[in-house]
């Protein structure tokens, strides 16, 4: 488990269009003393990664709407307290294209479904720097 301790708890903005893993990271990182908050596509995570600040970004490829290629190829595109967002990219597709493309559209790291909660958690962690 991680201790936050009575530093601010780290921010993470969960980006999938399933209401079932939302719940699973939600809960998986809460539990791990993050904050979450929820999108169900990439045109409403970048309303609220304009919005407000976070530490990390988890994001699906397959939404409607906006994509995660396109959501992590518009956030590196802002202003650059945003652009800077880690981007950590949780999908099912594990094509070695598909990897290369989360790369290319400036994911951090890259992670294919289904993602144990220990393993998330960790992933977490280092992306933000918080300490587990």
């Amino acid at each position: 488990m991680v201790d936050v301790g009575a530093s601010p708890k780290a921010r993470v903005l969960v980006v999938d269009d399933s209401s079932l893993v939302r719940l699973y990271y939600r809960s998986a990182l809460e539990k791990a003393g993050f904050e979450v908050e929820q999108a169900i596509n990439g045109i409403e995570a970048m309303e609220r990664a304009l919005s407000q600040p976070f530490d990390l970004v988890i994001v699906d490829i397959n939404m409607p709407r906006m994509d995660g290629f396109s959501f992590v190829r518009a956030l590196r595109r802002c202003a650059a307290d945003v652009a800077t967002l880690p981007a950590l990219m949780i999908s099912t597709e594990a094509d070695i294209q598909d990897i290369a493309a989360a790369r290319a559209a400036g994911a951090n790291f890259y992670l294919v479904k289904p993602v144990a909660q220990a393993e998330l958690v960790r992933h977490v962690c280092v992306l933000t720097g918080v300490a587990s």
